[in-house]
């Protein structure tokens, strides 16, 4: 720690000697609330996008300027506009600002890492380039890494009763707040004063009946802080949604076969005899060892396999099919898994609490105290899983294949053991749940029944708690008639317990095979007991924390034509930790995620910023940062801006900055490892080569494995906007920027990923002696795309095609830098307030991002992404729009005030260029029609609008109703999309499944 010291104040004295020498001579001190790194204390009922008259510290300056004044891009959302669009939490607040693109986590992502978690991406670079704060200052991240590795607040743990309001900065503020804020920041700044009692009450639910939602808020404070010098409150809140099943919004989100308006079946529950259902399906096969469920055959027993239901074929809820061919005859029940089991939206339930104390110490000093807590449970179903998983990542290779998958003896006993050689053991009989046992109780090796299931009869999915302690504290004054200062500390700890359900412990599933305890012919008389047993809940503790100082100090220099120079400095240290526990520390629950991260680290940095308003028309200004982590990273963030306002109604504006992004200590820690999985369709020659088995050749999951690097550097960043404000008249103002950012040295798993998928499955149409063969060709094609590519798990040899490449499952990756991106496009925003009569009024407010380019640059290749559903490797992988935007409507008449809120995500093309090719024709289309054509090659644009009444009855009490979606905007079909969310896109799509909404509610206050 002394050395970082040490460092930090070399750099500091170099950077700020001559600063302070400049300062010596300053003249009159400029207002206290202008040095302050977190925005300064307004009255609660004062938005500040309402008061032009007043200057209050923007996002991303240590100085107070009015937010028109700020030369980068801003959208601020009060809480007038969040009301008025019928916004109830933050998450769905901070996502609705048409920055939030590529990675965006929104509540109905469900089976990604951070499933149940929320998260804004700006401008498309990620979530771990987006840095959140809560009145200036971090909090503690989510202890589940998106995507295994990227770092993320969870906007689900941050109350919304007493925000004022949420200033997103749409530029790059490393020179501020130091790393990861390459894409911009979100800076939700809360309340500084309450006064009397207020609440409301709301509840209401969708016009299919589902969705409900229940939300209740109560705040009371005490206290004038201008005339008593204190003030004291504290908020509450309450929040409950409903879930809402894929089954109640029908086709086509609720299945994968979309034959009947031209697209391709790719359901295989109700036509594949080797596809896993709640009805388990057996056929006969040799046991190679009689005590291991494990060791059945590749093979099956006779030409064709014959197969059959151990359910009733009359008991078959949704009915039957029949499979007759060369290789495979047997009827089995029907299913279609993503209409029984899959959800669009979980159950969500949130409530928390926040209390602030405030006090004038004396003329000169002023501080506060403030605490809040926020607890957040989601529950999510899935559907049930499969009895033979792909092996964990770093698992046994015992456990790996899905072939030949798992067995059911002719013999049991009490003890599991020996029981078909052991004639005098304890409850030996033969296995009610084979219907082979009886003819091959004499050959119990060839009597063995191989078993296609799914756990149906158990919970399966997870519940996750998540509970955020936030405390900060500071002190503000001034001394002299020219300095003033200020000192903020915070702690926040994210404290998160997760327990997965339906799981099977492989070693408990053997004991129940092996004994006869778990019946597979009738499940529903299973005692909880024994499903406990086999399948018992998992839960996993993980947590974050972080704790930080920040002090800054600054003057007034001397007047300058266009008015007074500036100058703040200041430091700050901050300690972060992270333990996030593998939730299959053991490797012994097959398909469960291992993904694990730790890590603590200190980091010291020191600051500057300078205003120097030149000329009347000019004003400019200059900032810098200094970090240094205690891991080795070193890293100075310069950032330039400017405004030019040759006349009071148009200005130019514009800055330059280089930031970076540290890594997170899921990418550097070699204690942490990770393995993510994602859809994978083999090509046409892998297709052919497995004919007679499409459960085996359709699409699948394939996944790819790293652990930490410590080699791994920083990303880094160079952003710079250009732009123009034109405000004809007090009330109406029109802005547009031109964005581009580049970030270098990419912290990557796998920039290689797409070829060596691709070199392993070059070899399918190639002829082999067996399937170990043909593996290994595989393998070696994969391996040869670069180092650190190699195969992990492949699975065992398809019974049907013995010799024919075998599926690959997982394979491994290296962290590391690799190219860069650039991402660059264009916002608009335009506000305008009108009366159009002396009783009516009109507001108007509007914002629309154009992304026009986010190209990956990748080993001489450039990955095209803008417009596409690329990269489909990044979070819930529901791609970048290009067009972006939202259009708010007020009309208020006396007491009543009519508001509507329209929202437009543009069309994308269904192709990704991070999917192995960089052909963006319908061509590459990752979902094609049955006759081939393009008619799925793109998801259409959607707008959906949001409708609002508020009527204030008086000065106490007002009340509101809201109709979400009210023209019942239906959400495009997107096949191409995670089969976890069926032909939809989680990110953006949500509320055109959900349908209309209705909710109505009341507020007081006293």
């Amino acid at each position: 720690m002394h050395s970082v010291q040490t460092t930090l104040k070399n750099r500091l004295l170099l950077g700020a000697a001559p600063l302070a020498a400049l300062a010596s001579f300053a003249a009159p001190a400029f207002a206290q609330d202008q040095a302050a790194p977190a925005p300064a204390t307004l009255p609660s009922d004062t938005p500040a996008a309402q008061d032009d008259t007043k200057d209050i510290v923007v996002t991303g300056s240590l100085f107070a300027r009015r937010e028109t004044d700020s030369p980068s891009p801003i959208t601020v959302l009060t809480t007038e506009n969040l009301q008025k669009a019928g916004i109830t939490n933050i998450s769905d607040a901070i996502r609705s600002v048409s920055a939030d693109s590529a990675g965006s986590i929104g509540n109905g992502f469900q089976s990604g890492f951070s499933a149940g978690g929320s998260a804004i991406s700006l401008r498309g670079l990620g979530v771990s380039s987006t840095v959140v704060l809560v009145d200036g200052l971090r909090s503690a991240n989510f202890p589940l890494n998106d995507d295994g590795h990227n770092a993320y607040v969870d906007l689900n743990s941050i109350p919304i009763t007493n925000i004022e309001r949420v200033e997103v900065l749409k530029d790059s503020a490393s020179a501020t707040y130091g790393a990861d804020a390459i894409g911009g920041v979100v800076n939700i700044i809360t309340k500084k004063h309450i006064t009397g009692l207020a609440g409301g009450i709301e509840g209401g639910l969708a016009e299919k009946g589902d969705a409900q939602k229940y939300k209740a808020h109560l705040s009371a404070g005490y206290g004038d802080y201008e005339t008593q010098g204190f003030n004291v409150y504290v908020t509450g809140e309450y929040e409950f949604d409903g879930r809402v099943n894929n089954h109640d919004r029908g086709f086509p989100f609720n299945t994968l076969d979309l034959t009947s308006i031209g697209g391709v079946d790719n359901n295989r529950a109700d036509d594949s005899l080797t596809t896993a259902t709640a009805d388990a399906i057996v056929t006969r096969v040799r046991q190679t060892n009689l005590n291991n469920p494990l060791a059945g055959s590749v093979a099956n027993a006779s030409t064709p396999a014959l197969f059959q239901t151990l359910t009733p074929l009359s008991n078959c809820n949704f009915g039957t099919f029949t499979v007759n061919t060369a290789t495979q005859q047997g009827t089995a029940c029907k299913h279609n898994l993503q209409d029984e089991y899959r959800q669009i939206l979980p159950l969500q339930e949130r409530y928390g609490f926040s209390a602030r104390a405030s006090l004038r110490l004396s003329d000169t000093i002023e501080g506060y105290l403030q605490g809040s807590f926020m607890h957040d449970r989601v529950d999510i179903i899935s559907p049930p899983n499969n009895i033979r998983q792909v092996q964990p990542f770093g698992g046994s290779p015992s456990l790996s294949a899905s072939n030949p998958g798992i067995v059911l003896p002719v013999w049991i006993c009490n003890s599991g053991v020996n029981c078909a050689t052991d004639l005098g053991a304890a409850g030996r009989r033969l296995n009610p749940n084979n219907p082979y046992a009886a003819a091959y109780a004499n050959d119990p090796a060839n009597g063995a029944a191989r078993i296609y299931y799914l756990f149906g009869d158990a919970r399966s999915g997870s519940s996750r708690t998540n509970e955020v302690y936030r405390i900060s504290g500071g002190l503000n004054g001034h001394f002299g008639d020219s300095w003033v200062w200020k000192v903020d500390a915070v702690y926040a700890q994210d404290n998160l317990s997760l327990t997965d359900y339906g799981w099977y412990n492989t070693n408990a599933l053997i004991n129940a095979i092996n004994t006869g305890s778990y019946n597979f012919v009738n499940p529903s008389l299973n005692s909880q007991a024994v499903r406990d047993a086999v399948l018992p809940p998992i839960n996993t503790r993980s947590h974050s924390w972080i704790a930080t100082v920040d002090a800054s100090i600054g003057r007034t220099l001397f007047a300058l034509p266009g008015g007074d120079a500036k100058i703040a400095v200041g430091g700050q240290y901050r300690r972060e930790s992270l333990t996030n526990n593998s939730r299959n520390p053991g490797l012994d629950v097959n398909g469960l995620n291992t993904s694990a991260a730790f890590g603590d680290r200190e980091v010291a940095a020191g600051f500057f910023q300078i205003d120097a308003p030149i000329l009347t028309q000019l004003n400019d200004g200059v900032s810098g940062r200094y970090d240094h982590y205690s891991e080795g990273y070193d890293h100075f963030s310069p950032k330039v801006e400017a405004q030019f306002k040759p006349v009071e109604f148009f200005s130019i504006r514009g800055t330059f900055s280089k930031g970076f992004r540290a890594p997170t200590f899921a990418e550097s820690n070699p204690r942490s490892s990770y393995a993510g999985f994602s859809n994978y369709t083999p090509n046409a020659a892998f297709v052919a080569a497995h004919p007679g088995n499409s459960a085996y050749s359709t699409i699948y999951s394939l996944g790819s494995g790293a652990t930490g690097n410590p080699n791994v550097q920083p990303e880094k960043s160079r952003s710079f906007t250009v732009g123009g404000t034109f405000q004809p008249t007090r009330r109406v103002s029109f802005t547009v920027d031109y964005f581009n950012i580049k970030k270098s040295d990419l912290i990557v798993t796998g920039p290689l990923g797409g070829a060596a998928r691709s070199a392993y499955y070059s070899v399918a149409s190639q002829k082999f002696a067996s399937s170990d063969a043909a593996a290994a060709a595989g393998c070696a094609a994969l391996a040869a795309v670069g180092q650190g590519y190699s195969c992990n798990v492949v699975d065992a040899a398809d019974p049907f095609n013995p010799t024919a490449l075998p599926r690959l499952l997982i394979y491994n990756v290296p962290y590391v830098n690799a190219d860069y991106e650039i991402i660059s496009g264009l916002d608009f925003a335009a506000q305008g307030q009108f009366d159009l009569t002396s009783d009516i009024h009109y507001t108007t407010r509007a914002e629309v991002t154009h992304t026009l380019q986010f190209d990956l640059h990748t080993n001489g290749t450039v990955q095209k992404y803008a417009g596409t559903l690329g990269p489909q490797e990044l979070s819930s992988g529901n791609g970048t729009p290009n067009w972006r935007g939202s259009w708010q409507n007020t009309i208020e008449y006396g007491k009543l005030a009519l508001t509507t809120t329209t929202y437009w995500i543009g069309r994308l093309k269904e192709v990704a260029a991070d999917e192995g090719t960089t052909d963006l024709s319908c061509a590459s289309a990752l979902y094609k029609a049955a006759d081939g054509s393009d008619k799925f090659c793109y998801v259409h644009s959607f707008i959906y609008t949001d409708f609002n009444a508020n009527v204030h009855v008086n000065d106490n009490f007002d009340f509101y109703i809201n109709v979400g979606n009210i023209l019942g905007a239906r959400a495009p079909i997107a096949p191409a999309g995670y089969t976890s969310s069926p032909n939809y896109l989680t990110s953006w799509h949500t509320p055109g499944l959900i349908g209309r909404t209705f909710r109505a509610g009341a507020n007081f206050k006293f």
